[in-house]
């Protein structure tokens, strides 16, 4: 139990692997908050701009709007965009779910691996119908969408369910969650129970919550991951221009789950980034800025909009 509790900790962590993390940049832009679908939600534009094209950017699983760090962020907004980033429903300053407990983990994974329905208080359409209420909520009437990890299926059910707002899909180190994709590797799982214990790993968390995440939203958060199940069908529907970034050494969310999710949209691109695995390293934040500003400006120099 101890290992899948590291596990659905480290799946939810793209940013952990910076060495040089810092928030100072975007806490420098007032947190704001927006009543959604019965819900606050929490939230920051960074570097607003009336003409400005708009990106709104998904974190995973129990990470709140800071989580991203400075650099990725930084990045984008100095393309010219006005970035638009939230506290997913139960983190951060978001309406949280502490009263609803946690699930019995090793039961409702055991129900799901035989296909029965897990207990969930809500699920990722939910969590995509926060983003497209928000979005009304300040005026978007349609954005770049962006997820990693968690925030890329999300992401991946605005651009299917909600194509009108949907200028165009970057889906980063995510999947569709199908069946027929591989588990995390046995090297990954190994490496995962080799984590600090003890004192290191009290360490760990206060690192942890420090860069905006919350351990206490994890689970049920992967709980709606399980209640939403395979969306393969879904993003096959998907017809925003797409992008999807994947790491060559994920060994948590393998490549194939990326190649998967580019393999159904159609005309969409697929890149294998070396030297990311399911993270976003310093060393490798320039391409991925590089990379999805070209996709972004591509589109807007096409005058796409959503359908």
């Amino acid at each position: 139990m101890r290992s899948l509790i590291l596990i659905i900790i480290c799946l939810s962590l793209p940013s952990l692997a910076q060495a040089e993390y810092s928030r100072a940049y975007l806490d420098s832009y007032p947190l704001k908050k927006a009543q959604v679908n019965e819900l606050t939600i929490a939230y920051r534009i960074v570097e607003p701009g009336v003409d400005k094209p708009k990106a709104v950017v998904i974190m995973g699983l129990g990470g709140s709007n800071v989580a991203w760090g400075d650099a990725l962020i930084a990045g984008l907004t100095s393309g010219g965009y006005e970035i638009l980033i939230l506290d997913n429903r139960d983190t951060g300053s978001s309406t949280r779910f502490d009263s609803w407990g946690q699930p019995l983990l090793w039961w409702e994974l055991l129900k799901y691996r035989f296909g029965f329905s897990v207990k969930a208080p809500y699920t990722l359409d939910d969590m995509a119908a926060d983003i497209t209420g928000l979005m009304d909520e300040i005026g978007y009437e349609e954005a770049h969408i962006v997820g990693a990890s968690m925030g890329g299926m999300i992401a991946q059910i605005v651009a299917a369910q909600y194509p009108e707002k949907t200028r165009s899909l970057i889906s980063i180190m995510s999947t569709t969650n199908a069946p027929h994709l591989p588990p995390p590797t046995k090297e990954a799982e190994m490496s995962l129970r080799n984590l600090a214990t003890g004192e290191a790993q009290e360490e760990r968390e206060r690192s942890i919550r420090e860069r905006g995440f919350y351990p206490e939203s994890m689970q049920r958060h992967l709980m709606a991951i399980f209640k939403t199940g395979d969306r393969s069908s879904e993003v096959a529907s998907i017809e925003a221009p797409t992008l999807v970034l994947h790491g060559a050494d994920d060994g948590l969310v393998p490549p194939e789950h990326g190649r998967h999710t580019a393999s159904l949209i159609h005309d969409s691109r697929f890149l294998l980034i070396e030297g990311m695995a399911h993270n976003m390293p310093d060393e490798v934040i320039p391409l991925l800025v590089s990379e999805m500003t070209a996709h972004m400006n591509t589109v807007e120099a096409a005058g796409l909009s959503a359908p």
